[in-house]
């Protein structure tokens, strides 16, 4: 499966045309909100998926950008909305 799968791409997000990029849990809710959408503080790399980027839970509680590993290794996609 990994050699036709759109995201095999180590240390890049499951992008949203993957067909596991679909997320299925009770909390997950597109965010309206444009200011929390735009988070500044928060460390965006650290979703798993890119549908993460919009979900309103990942949002209002993921990880900050302080409270990353000193040893983390960013991504090199720096897009964090699907556009």
């Amino acid at each position: 499966m990994q050699s036709r799968c759109p995201h095999n791409t180590p240390g890049e997000p499951c992008p949203a045309s993957c067909h596991y990029a679909a997320c299925h849990r009770k909390t997950h809710v597109v965010a309206r909100d444009i200011n929390v959408m735009l988070n500044p503080e928060l460390d965006y790399d650290r979703g798993i998926k890119e549908v993460c980027h919009i979900c309103e839970y990942f949002l209002r509680r993921g990880p900050l950008l302080s409270e990353r590993p000193a040893d983390f290794i960013p991504r090199k996609a720096q897009n964090r909305f699907l556009l």
